[in-house]
């Protein structure tokens, strides 16, 4: 893993920390292994909001199949042009999951740092991709310096919106991925009984205090999956959690199936 870590700190204390090839290490005592895999678990047991926090298993291993056949590839390009004219030295993926997105951030970015609360997400991308720092650790701490980050990328996950504001520098940017309006809308319909447009605009007001929006985009992609894919999307998104077990089994007899990808891109820059 790239050992350019000037960013990183101690989770528990806050210093700076030493990242040595086998170990990271902290003036107030404190070390933690890098993993054989390649990755570094900063997450303290006091950080944790549940015995095994983050995405399942079942859930990653689904997305890495279905975003490895190339459904949302036209978000990760649409990701990467936005990207591309802020020119950052060091972006953080937060919420990166197994890393599909992140993967292609170090052509858009000197150092890339992907970070995830969930331990298996981060062994999943710290085993394929070598071009990445990766981390377990909070996002609502992140274990970063204050404005120690240009870019921050915040791809379907919790937004902390005061931690990114100290982590970035003054002029700093965060790229916001969340679902346009109609995103997966017959997915959605065969699972309730009645379907809402999303609203990616409900995270402007948290932003507003502290951060200004300098652009936004929309992509869609439409989508023909097979029995197989259908069974993927539906084990990576959590709206099969809310729905009635027998409308899943329904919709996954479905030999062919026809939806939807719609985006909402937003891109902010610190005040």
């Amino acid at each position: 893993m790239p050992l350019n870590s000037s960013a990183i700190v101690c989770p528990l204390c806050r210093l700076p920390l030493a990242c040595e090839p086998k170990v990271w290490r902290c003036a107030g005592g404190h070390s933690f292994d890098v993993a054989r895999d390649g990755y570094v678990n900063l997450l303290p047991v006091q950080q944790k909001n549940s015995l095994d926090p983050g995405d399942s298993a079942e859930s990653l291993a689904a997305r890495r199949d279905f975003l490895a056949a190339g459904h949302y590839r036209p978000l990760r390009d649409a990701v990467l042009r936005m990207l591309a004219p802020l020119q950052a030295q060091r972006l953080l993926d937060l919420g990166c999951g197994e890393g599909y997105y992140t993967s292609a951030f170090p052509g858009a970015a000197t150092e890339v740092i992907g970070l995830d609360i969930a331990k298996p997400a981060i062994q999943l991308a710290a085993k394929r991709i070598k071009t990445c720092t990766w981390l377990v650790a909070s996002g609502a701490q992140l274990p970063v310096a204050d404005g120690s980050l240009d870019v921050i990328t915040c791809l379907f996950t919790q937004l902390h919106v005061g931690e990114m504001h100290r982590a970035l520098r003054n002029g700093g940017h965060v790229l916001v991925v969340t679902p346009a309006p109609t995103h997966l809308w017959s997915l959605r319909a065969g699972l309730f009984d009645e379907v809402r447009a999303h609203q990616p605009d409900k995270f402007l007001a948290g932003f507003e205090a502290q951060f200004e929006v300098v652009a936004r985009d929309e992509v869609h992609a439409d989508l023909q999956l097979t029995q197989t894919g259908l069974r993927q999307l539906l084990a990576m998104t959590p709206y099969v959690w809310k729905a009635r077990p027998e409308k899943r089994l329904a919709l996954e007899q479905s030999e062919c199936f026809e939806t939807g990808a719609a985006f909402s891109l937003l891109l902010f820059k610190k005040r």
